[in-house]
């Protein structure tokens, strides 16, 4: 299936020069999100993830149901103050200034198999925040699956020698 069929490009938005992805065109068409959702979930089986992990929000939508596929455990990735135990951060670089991602200080636990699950890999820095978070807690990444890639953003470069598993290009 050539999923990019079903991604909705939407010029000038959220600012002017943009031109945004939209992947809801591709989760409200059930058999292109069961495609997408079931390639990723191969993939995780290929890796041996033994938890899927997604930054919030659009990570949420890409590995729940690859976690639910697997029966195998999902851990969410928020901004800081959305969630209600004890946390660790980590601290990324935006285009102007900083943001902060947090984990729940058990969600991973040592030596655990980890997939990051997200919607866009773009310059790199959320998946670079999550893996840094993963690994703080003793996690193993394997993997990390996105639906979109832009390549001339040179995600890859900023995450290293992570293995990328990617369905569609830009």
């Amino acid at each position: 299936m050539d999923l990019k069929q079903y991604v909705t490009t939407v010029e000038n938005w959220p600012k002017e020069g943009i031109s945004f992805k939209d992947i809801t065109t591709i989760m409200d068409n059930g058999p292109a999100y069961k495609y997408a959702t079931d390639q990723i979930v191969e993939y995780a089986k290929e890796v041996g993830a033994e938890i899927i992990v997604g930054p919030e929000a659009r990570g949420f939508i890409i590995g729940c149901p690859v976690a639910y596929a697997l029966e195998i455990g999902f851990a969410p990735v928020r901004k800081p103050g959305k969630l209600p135990r004890e946390v660790i951060s980590a601290n990324y670089g935006l285009e102007y200034g900083q943001d902060t991602l947090t984990m729940h200080n058990d969600a991973v636990k040592p030596g655990q198999k980890v997939l990051i699950c997200d919607d866009l890999l773009a310059t790199g820095g959320t998946v670079d925040a999550t893996i840094r978070l993963i690994e703080k807690l003793g996690g193993q990444v394997v993997g990390c699956a996105f639906l979109i890639e832009l390549t001339e953003l040179k995600g890859r470069e900023k995450i290293g020698n992570y293995p990328v598993k990617t369905l569609i290009t830009y």
